[in-house]
């Protein structure tokens, strides 16, 4: 199981625990672990909520800047919706974003090349 929570431009991937019974996560794409716990649907999406706003206010009380959670660099520049885009596909592929790229570019620059045969299965693009 592997989805996407989304709240004020922050997502959150979303796992389930069958030994401990719960529904967990993180927030993706910032530096800051920002984590969330639920054992129910509703539970979940309420406790992503109160953690991304408990995030917020943290930040504001520190007089930290809050991260976005896209900035639209990793070593090259790209617009920052493209950016989300990419990184919102690689975490439903369950792959990182380093990967998706790295196979993007790959398939761009080589049509078939070596990533295809390894990630390109793996994601389910073949």
């Amino acid at each position: 199981m592997n989805e996407l929570l989304q709240y004020k431009g922050y997502y959150g991937n979303v796992q389930y625990s069958a030994e401990d019974d719960v529904f967990f996560g993180s927030v993706i794409a910032i530096n800051d672990l920002v984590s969330f716990e639920g054992t129910s649907v509703k539970g979940l999406k309420h406790s992503f909520y109160e953690a991304v706003d408990d995030y917020l206010d943290t930040c504001k009380a520190k007089g930290k800047e809050p991260e976005k959670t896209y900035k639209g660099s990793f070593n090259i520049r790209i617009s920052s919706e493209l950016h989300r885009q990419a990184a919102i596909v690689s975490a439903g592929k369950n792959m990182t974003l380093n990967d998706f790229v790295r196979y993007a570019i790959d398939m761009a620059v080589n049509k078939s090349g070596k990533l295809k045969k390894n990630i390109g299965q793996e994601m389910g693009l073949q």
